[in-house]
């Protein structure tokens, strides 16, 4: 998706013409070089929201289908695994930094 970049001061200056641009893309506002807030069409808008689960169950099970989708039938190591892993490679940098 194309987006449309204004420097803060820009923006206040020709609101007018940011509001024109936001009705084809969004637009961004950047602060000091850095986006800070993105400026959306109304229907773009309305679609975000209608489209937002409106629990955070549901958002839970969008986001495992997502992610099972995404996987294509390959399972995800076990989080104990993973965590334990981490800690032994972490306990092996304490152990080469105390050398």
């Amino acid at each position: 998706m194309t987006t449309i970049t204004f420097s803060a001061t820009d923006a206040r200056i020709h609101f007018g013409e940011v509001m024109r641009q936001a009705q084809t893309a969004p637009v961004v506002v950047e602060r000091g070089g850095e986006p800070q807030v993105v400026i959306l069409s109304i229907e773009t808008y309305y679609r975000l929201v209608d489209e937002a689960p409106s629990n955070w169950r549901e958002l839970v099970r969008t986001s495992r289908n997502q992610i099972a989708a995404h996987l294509q039938g390959r399972e995800l190591p076990d989080p104990a695994e993973t965590i334990r892993l981490g800690r032994d490679v972490r306990d092996e940098q304490i152990v080469d930094a105390l050398r």
